[in-house]
């Protein structure tokens, strides 16, 4: 039966060590290929996020069923990653927005100008 386990674990965390080295790839070619900040944040922080979870969660597994060892240190990172990451890269991107760094030139919605307009003009800065 201990073999059984071993060996379905092993699957297990090779896959998700495989999915999150893919994922964390493709991430790359997204910045890479992408046009503008905007677009290459969510690049950075969705699919690497995700790769970095599957990373870590192969393994918190690896070491539960291979050393009997639940780690609290990668839990704490776990949820330290799903926290921070995605808020990280929001903050990145709307300083980026409200520094006027310009949208990808085919760019068909804009919604946080709406919102943003509003309070430019109490700040008493002009919109172009």
């Amino acid at each position: 039966m201990r073999m059984i386990v071993e060996t379905a674990g092993g699957l297990i965390v090779g896959g998700l060590v495989l999915i999150g080295a893919i994922v964390s790839i493709l991430s790359t070619f997204g910045l890479i290929r992408l046009p503008d900040v905007y677009l290459r944040a969510h690049a950075a922080t969705k699919s690497t996020t995700l790769g970095v979870l599957c990373i870590l969660t192969a393994a918190f597994l690896y070491f539960w069923i291979y050393d009997h060892y639940a780690s609290a240190r990668l839990l704490l990172g776990i949820v330290f990653v799903f926290i921070t990451a995605p808020l990280a890269g929001h903050l990145n991107v709307r300083a980026a927005y409200r520094t006027d760094v310009p949208l990808w030139e085919r760019s068909v919605q804009d919604v946080l100008e709406p919102v943003l307009k509003g309070q430019r003009k109490e700040d008493g800065r002009a919109h172009d």
